[in-house]
Order: structure tokens, then C-alpha cells, then sequence
């Protein structure tokens, strides 16, 4: 498979009352066609800021992304986000939230009835066909994540980018979800890149890990590819000796190796200074 998404030299740089701010530097990344990408990294790693760039909501300093030969350089419906808030319209139904946007993408496209036959096709993608007719307030947490997730899809967007979309859902939900994004995965082949913070999540689900190290001036640190069969299971991989290696790589970078990086940076930092001291 070709590369469809190339993030190329990409850093950011943010002017604050205290002056200028470089959030990322030198971010490189190449994604093929359906792949699961998963970002993860400490707080204020600059993950939020790789997606926002991806999604158009941002525009890079220096380098940029591409897109299908195309420079992104605004928001579009090709790449959809679905945000760790769910970001419904509270007065409307699960179905008219997905409509909302079905209408904006495909009108002039499909007939009234085409729109309606998609919109309950993906509400029945994520297990919500039941309550599409339910408005946000009579539905639970997971469930209205399911609604957001059925209105990224609705847009047939060619990637789906997603921001810590189960953080803020109970154990139980998070599995649910992650297990019905999986079959999602498997049947439409989407190119999906997400952020997390759950180590077990980012192995489950993806082709490859992204590891960023800490900000200011955040990058790449290392990619670890995952090649555990798909479909997978979950209780199959919790005694799965390759999961389990996987799983430490990525705290080994996270609460080891991230340490070595600030240790050398603070050395770099004060010989700039000249105030290092050898013992």
C-alpha cells in the first residue's frame, strides 16, 4: 500500500503574552491506507496538536500534511473527528445530530430517501439503531459517544481522526466501544488516527503506536508496529506473550526512556547556560 497521509517537518509554533511557544518540531509520519495510527504521550506532548493539524484546525509552522497528493490546509469532509466530549446538539435526536451532518456533506448527492437509508445504516454501524430517535439527554455517556462516532462515519470521511474518545467513559463502556470499533475498522477499512492515554487500548487497537516525547518542542520519540492478527480479542491477548511485550515497550519509553530525555535536555540546557557542574 502507498502512503495516502504524509505529515512531513511539521512543527508549530504559538505566540503567548510570554512569548513565542514551540509546541512541535520536526514531527515526520507516513500512513498508509487503512491503517490504525494510535498517539501517545504524557500531557502536553503536542498529540492534540498532530491531530488538529491533520484535521485542518490548525496551520503548521513549518512543514505540513498531505492528503491524498493534497495539502491540508483547512478542515474538510474527508477527515471527520469525533472529540473526547461528544459534541451532540442537545435538542436534537440521535438521528437528526447524524442528519445534521449527512446533509451537509451529501446534499444535492442523495435523495431524501438514500440520506435516511444512510443515516439509520450508521447509527446501526455503532448499536444505536434502537435509540436513534432518543435526544442526548435520555441516553448514557457510551451511547452518545456511539451517536458522535455514527456522524464521523455518516460523512464517509477517508480518514477518521479521534481525540481521547472513550477517556471519559466507565471500563466497562471503553471496552464495549473499543470492541465496536474494531468490527467498524474491519468492515469499512478506515484510516484512523488516535489519541489515548490507556497503554492496553493503543496496543488492542492499533497497526502502529506513535510514542511523543515531551513538550515544549515536541516530536516523534519512537513508532512501534503491532503485528498481532486481526480480528482481535481481547481476553485471547491478555496472556498473549506479544501483547504483553508490546504493552512494556510503551511504558518503557513512557516512564523510562522519557526520563533519560528530560535528564539530557536539562544537561543541554544548563552547558547552555554555563552553569554545568561536573562531579
Amino acid at each position: 500500500m502507498s502512503n495516502f497521509l504524509d505529515i512531513t517537518g511539521c512543527g508549530i509554533e504559538f505566540q503567548t503574552p510570554k512569548g513565542s511557544f514551540r509546541a512541535l518540531r520536526d514531527v515526520n509520519l507516513k500512513i498508509k491506507k487503512g491503517e490504525y495510527i494510535s498517539l501517545i504521550g504524557h500531557s502536553g506532548c503536542g498529540k492534540s496538536t498532530v491531530l488538529n493539524i491533520v484535521a485542518g484546525l490548525l496551520q503548521a509552522t513549518e512543514g505540513g500534511a498531505v492528503l491524498n497528493g493534497k495539502e491540508v490546509n483547512e478542515p474538510g469532509p474527508e477527515r471527520a473527528v469525533v472529540f473526547q466530549n461528544h459534541s451532540l446538539l442537545p435538542w436534537l435526536t440521535a438521528y437528526q445530530n447524524v442528519e445534521l451532518a449527512v446533509k451537509t456533506v451529501f446534499k444535492g448527492k442523495k435523495s431524501k430517501a438514500e440520506m435516511k437509508e444512510w443515516i439509520e445504516h450508521n447509527l446501526a454501524l455503532v448499536h444505536m439503531d434502537h435509540a436513534m430517535h432518543k435526544r442526548p439527554d435520555e441516553i448514557s455517556g457510551g451511547m452518545k459517544q456511539r451517536v458522535g462516532i455514527a456522524r464521523a462515519l455518516a460523512m464517509e470521511p477517508e480518514v477518521l481522526l479521534m481525540d481521547e474518545p472513550f477517556g471519559a467513559l466507565d471500563a466497562l463502556t471503553r471496552a464495549h466501544l473499543q470492541d465496536s470499533l474494531m468490527e467498524i475498522q474491519k468492515d469499512l477499512n478506515n484510516t484512523v488516527i488516535m489519541i489515548t492515554h490507556d497503554v492496553d487500548e493503543a496496543v488492542l487497537l492499533s497497526d502502529r503506536i506513535v510514542m511523543m516525547t515531551n513538550g515544549p518542542a515536541a516530536t516523534i520519540g519512537e513508532i512501534l508496529d503491532i503485528e498481532l492478527e486481526r480480528p482481535r480479542n481481547r481476553l485471547e491477548l491478555a496472556d498473549d506473550p506479544r501483547y504483553n511485550h508490546y504493552r512494556s515497550q510503551v511504558l518503557q519509553f513512557l516512564y523510562e526512556k522519557q526520563k533519560k530525555v528530560e535528564h539530557i535536555s536539562d544537561v543541554k540546557s544548563k552547558k547552555s547556560d554555563g552553569k554545568t557542574k561536573v562531579a
